[in-house]
């Protein structure tokens, strides 16, 4: 579980980001950060992966704060996957998979490599293990780089405007995917895609001007929203 407590961000420039953020995201369940460019969601998810240090309060995993926990175990429990997805352009789609888990977590190849071929099954690419990122499509791309950051099986998964390259027929499948995954990890998802957060998320916030404005069951959320 992740709890955020009087979160604010300043950036170098004075553009105060993030204004006395206070939830909590739930475990088992995914999760939506709505709002429009300039917002602060995408501040929010940056603080929340640590790569960026808020000036107050504070970002709780499971009761401890993030910024006190060593690297390793920090992303051992939390993965991100950017709206650029950062897949190795020189590694096939399998090597992209093993990377982590060998060289971070130090699990045998043999192993790694017979759960990369589960999990590449289970989504459905088993056939693209061998082709290289610029082989396949968004879409493709998408859920290989999710399942390369399932690999190192965190509680939690942070995604960056997922739905940004997808087309909407790709999307729905993308929706219904992330929710049969929601049993192996929770996610928390940055989106100004309103209906693919309505399809896919349980719960979520609306933010503006860096201050959280509304929060609960997605669909009550989306209505508030509307009637604004």
């Amino acid at each position: 579980m992740i709890k955020i407590k009087d979160l604010y961000y300043t950036y170098s420039d004075g553009t105060q980001a993030l204004k006395d953020i206070n939830v909590t995201f739930p475990k088992e369940h995914i999760f939506a950060i709505m709002g429009l460019s300039g917002s602060g969601k995408t501040t929010l998810l940056n603080c929340i992966a640590r790569f960026l240090v808020p000036q107050k309060g504070e970002i709780l995993l499971n009761d401890e704060n993030i910024f006190t926990m060593s690297d390793i175990s920090f992303r051992a429990k939390l993965g991100v996957v950017f709206q650029h997805l950062n897949l190795f352009p020189h590694l096939t789609v399998l090597e992209n998979m093993t990377l982590a888990p060998c060289r971070i977590q130090k699990r045998s190849k043999k192993e790694v490599k017979k759960s990369s071929f589960e999990m590449l099954d289970r989504l459905g690419i088993l056939d693209l293990a061998g082709n290289y990122p610029a082989q396949i499509s968004g879409g493709q791309a998408q859920r290989v780089a999710i399942a390369r950051g399932l690999m190192l099986k965190p509680e939690v998964m942070l995604l960056d405007e997922p739905t940004s390259a997808l087309d909407s027929e790709t999307t729905s499948e993308f929706s219904k995917w992330l929710r049969e995954l929601r049993d192996d990890t929770s996610f928390v998802i940055v989106t100004h895609d309103l209906p693919f957060a309505e399809k896919t998320a349980h719960k979520g916030m609306f933010m503006s001007d860096g201050l959280v404005r509304k929060f609960g069951l997605i669909n009550d959320v989306l209505k508030q929203t509307e009637e604004r």
